[in-house]
């Protein structure tokens, strides 16, 4: 089983090509990797059954010669994915026991491309968290360990499928980033995050958190990977408004194009007070490697950056607390009975709804109810507006900009989850570029003294994923982050 989990998803892909490995065989290990390391509680369903179906049609289409992109591949699914005939719960009680009759536009896309459903995968409830600690199903656990082997958080909200990639119980992985919960997780596992440019992949499908922010995206082990994946995942969609039609670059090829000759900006405003000395210490590492593979490195300025953690804290709840709305007992998910219809909905949402989603709710409301709406969400929009205009800025005369991906490395569970703001900054170096609707990545680029791994987070302009997974490459080479958690499948402890 080790073998197989040693594989990377391009490796895979080979060596599903030449009948070295079937589905099947990689599938059984995946499952047993996912309950070997059922402790980490980054599933919250496994369905092994329709998993190994699906592989077995991937077996016949590669004895075929019709292989898909991704045939063969197993995937794990972020909880607020809606799939056909199986549970999506968004991991709130409001919503257990909801099986969908249709399938997200993602998803579709996977499996349409021969990738395998393991199952579903923790997350924070409605994607609303910075620690995966906010789920119904209780909080995601990190396979990395400190010093100390108290139970780190993997990051949220997309914990589950960041932890399920680092632990090798998923070759692959799908999430969402509203405000950094695909790059923020990715940093916190060591495994790279995109977050695509808003509008790059549907929505369609997808339980919304804030709709003009969310955007899904991948979970992998390399940059290579990440490419292969996403090359899938990416289209246009009829059923979603706001999905582009801007063509898809070549990605996979990119990955290796490396940076010679681009021009990639260092932003002021990211060395902020509070910052962990190590993330410096890697944020400068970064630059130089990307220096020596020749690029060439430029300071700028984003000088609206510190309001963008504010304006989010206002846009994303007052769009939360409109799409939230429809959950009141009557058509689908919970329903509490009550002697008068408004007591129904007070009853049900109370019961239904966790402590963190009902805060946003309750924020977002007040910030677009009579009096409040100028003084805070119009204000807000206008600051993201400001926030968009300083990135075009830099664009200008700059490829791509390299941050860090955290302001520190993995915490303990339950160490932040009763302070709420000090939560909120986890995402501090990710918001900038959802207001901005900007692709991001987070690569893994180092550990900490503790062991613990450091992301570093590449921007771009929108729809140049291209331009990202170039620097990306470069930077996975030149870390060459090779180390693994203590808790892993085929070596888990």
């Amino acid at each position: 089983m080790s073998d197989l989990l040693g594989l990377n998803a391009v490796a895979a892909r080979e060596a599903l090509d030449k009948k070295a490995i079937s589905a099947v065989e990689l599938t059984t290990a995946y499952l047993g990797a996912a309950e070997a390391t059922a402790g980490l509680n980054n599933y919250v369903a496994l369905t092994a059954d329709h998993a190994l179906a699906m592989a077995a049609e991937s077996d016949k289409r590669i004895a075929a010669g019709a292989a898909g992109l991704l045939e063969g591949l197993p995937i794990g699914v972020k909880d607020l994915f809606c799939t056909k005939g199986i549970s999506s719960t968004a991991c709130s009680n409001i919503l257990k026991g909801f099986v969908p009759p249709y399938e997200s536009t993602v998803t579709a896309n996977l499996w349409a491309a021969g990738g395998v459903m393991l199952g579903k995968l923790n997350c924070d409830e409605f994607a609303m968290g910075s620690g995966n600690e906010n789920s119904a199903f209780g909080p995601a656990v990190n396979p990395w360990q400190g010093k100390d082997k108290v139970d780190l958080v993997p990051g949220g909200s997309s914990g589950g499928s960041a932890s399920a990639v680092a632990a090798r119980s998923a070759l692959l992985a799908t999430g969402t980033d509203t405000g950094g919960s695909i790059r923020q997780p990715a940093a916190f596992c060591g495994v790279v995050g995109l977050k695509p440019t808003y509008g790059r992949c549907s929505r369609w499908g997808i339980v919304a958190f804030a709709s003009s922010l969310d955007q899904a995206g991948p979970f992998t082990r390399t940059v290579a990977d990440n490419a292969l994946i996403m090359t899938a995942m990416a289209s246009h969609d009829a059923k979603d408004s706001t999905s582009t039609q801007t063509p898809l670059q070549d990605l996979i090829g990119a990955v290796g194009d490396g940076v010679k000759g681009m021009k990639i900006g260092v932003p002021k405003e990211y060395g902020m007070d509070g910052m962990d000395s190590e993330v410096v210490t890697l944020w400068e590492q970064g630059q130089a490697w990307l220096r020596d593979a020749g690029a060439e490195l430029i300071d700028v300025s984003l000088p609206h950056t510190k309001y963008a953690l504010p304006a989010y804290y206002i846009i994303a709840p007052a769009e939360a607390s409109s799409n939230l709305a429809r959950y009141d007992g009557v058509r689908y998910g919970m329903r509490v009975d009550a002697e008068t219809l408004d007591g129904m909905y007070e009853a049900t949402r109370a019961a239904g709804f966790g402590e963190e989603v009902q805060r946003r709710i309750m924020i977002g409301t007040y910030v677009l109810s009579a009096g409040y709406y100028d003084a805070y969400y119009l204000k807000a929009q206008k600051v993201r507006r400001l926030i968009k205009g300083d990135f075009d800025e830099a664009f200008q005369t700059v490829d791509a900009l390299l941050t860090p991906a955290t302001p520190s490395a993995a915490f303990p569970v339950g160490r932040k989850i009763d302070d709420p703001v000090t939560n909120f900054l986890n995402d501090v170096f990710t918001v900038p570029a959802n207001l901005a609707g900007l692709p991001g990545i987070a690569v893994p680029g180092g550990v900490t003294s503790d062991g613990l791994p450091l992301g570093l987070q590449v921007l771009g302009r929108p729809f140049d994923e291209a331009s990202l997974y170039r620097v990306a490459g470069v930077l996975e080479q030149a870390a060459g982050f090779k180390m693994t958690p203590a808790r892993m499948a085929g070596g888990a402890a």
